[in-house]
């Protein structure tokens, strides 16, 4: 059975890790895509490697080639990887980093990269429908000097709508942060997130080091941000993230926002809207499975 999708309202396949395909009317939007199997291995830098514990679930027709655009928060191996790059059309828009925005035009070829600096917005527009991406902070690590070893990486704010002007659904997409006070001005200047998409995972490097938000973390940034709906990503997926999505789950049953998660396993898509979420349907399914 299809999920039907009202107008304003997009749908949402949960590939894996950090990988959403998102349709909103005549746009599909493909987000950080990890295309590795289980136990291959994601390049992460200075020789750091990370094997995947989980397969890529595409949706039965599978991925596009040439989506409308990719958001990439950042150039990770468990964000972008060797598959996915050869799979990519050349010519596919890519909203990212500038730092990712140079290597992807100056070493592979992907002459749309388009790279944004904090709270710098691309605007695409198709059909009468207007996607609007912001780039907003974010901080892959706490200590200063370890962040010089990572890829730079950003948040971003997804906005759709009609052409003609105003916004129908915002989408946050928090990337691979840590909370810190910067978050507090997405807030500010976007008062009225309708899905937050959180990037968990408690990612450890050598040394102890965390990289992305564990369970306690994410639920501090959805009590900062305060949005009306939450799809937890970027879990269980690779063997450093130490923080399992359980712990999240936790949090929010502590914190009393867990009727405001959207359960979307992976394989899953899932409707989302202003006012309302639709039940997350399996890929292999033929019926709305339990959400919320």
């Amino acid at each position: 059975m299809t999920v039907p999708v009202p107008d304003g309202a997009a749908e949402i396949h949960f590939v894996g890790n950090a990988t959403l395909l998102l349709r909103y009317g005549p746009f599909t939007l493909l987000t950080d895509p990890n295309y590795l199997h289980r136990g291959q291995f994601a390049h992460l830098g200075y020789g750091l490697l990370s094997r995947r514990l989980t397969d890529p679930l595409p949706p039965p027709g599978g991925l596009p080639r040439a989506p409308d655009a990719v958001v990439l928060s950042h150039l990770h191996g468990d964000h972008w990887d060797r598959i996915a790059q050869r799979s990519l059309d050349r010519g596919v828009p890519v909203v990212t980093t500038p730092h990712a925005s140079r290597r992807l035009q100056g070493l592979y070829g992907f002459h749309r990269a388009t790279g944004l600096a904090s709270w710098q917005s691309h605007d695409l527009l198709k059909d009468g429908t207007a996607v609007r991406v912001t780039s907003v902070p974010a901080i892959h690590a706490g200590p200063k000097a370890l962040r010089r070893l990572l890829p730079p990486v950003m948040g971003s704010v997804v906005e759709f709508g009609p052409a003609s002007g105003g916004t129908a659904l915002r989408i946050y997409l928090s990337g691979d942060t840590l909370p810190f006070d910067g978050l507090r001005e997405v807030a500010e200047r976007f008062p009225d997130i309708h899905l937050a998409v959180l990037h968990l995972g408690g990612t450890k490097l050598p040394g102890g080091f965390v990289v992305t938000m564990d369970g306690r973390q994410g639920g501090d940034l959805v009590d900062m941000l305060d949005p009306a709906l939450v799809l937890p990503v970027h879990y269980d997926d690779y063997t450093v993230m130490k923080s399992p999505l359980a712990a999240f789950l936790d949090e929010a049953e502590k914190r009393g926002f867990r009727s405001r998660l959207v359960r979307c396993p992976r394989g899953s898509r899932v409707v989302v809207g202003p006012g309302a979420k639709v039940n997350a349907v399996p890929a292999s399914a033929g019926r709305a499975s339990g959400a919320g």
